[in-house]
């Protein structure tokens, strides 16, 4: 792909951004939560390229970036897990 048609895709897709966002849909969310991805991929094609303090730095950023998001699924897995916990203590338990 050469410079021009670069250049055209980015201007189709921030134009259809737009028009999406005139129509009342907003894809805000979408990008929120592919950034952190795109910059740990930045970072890691940096490092890659002997690029590390700049590969570092954007991976740390990213992986920052991705912590409150991945929070909810994290608690999520905590619960199950003390769950399981719990139903393992009375299974255990002997009757007599």
């Amino acid at each position: 792909m050469n410079g021009k048609s670069a250049l055209g895709a980015l201007l189709v897709v921030v134009g259809g951004l737009m028009v999406l966002k005139f129509l009342g849909i907003s894809l805000g969310w979408i990008i929120s939560l592919l950034m952190p991805f795109i910059l740990i991929g930045l970072g890691v094609v940096g490092v890659r390229n002997n690029s590390k303090t700049v590969g570092y730095i954007l991976i740390v950023v990213g992986a920052f970036m991705l912590l409150p998001k991945i929070a909810g699924f994290v608690t999520l897995i905590v619960a199950i897990a003390v769950i399981l916990w719990g139903i393992s203590m009375f299974s255990r338990q002997k009757r007599y």
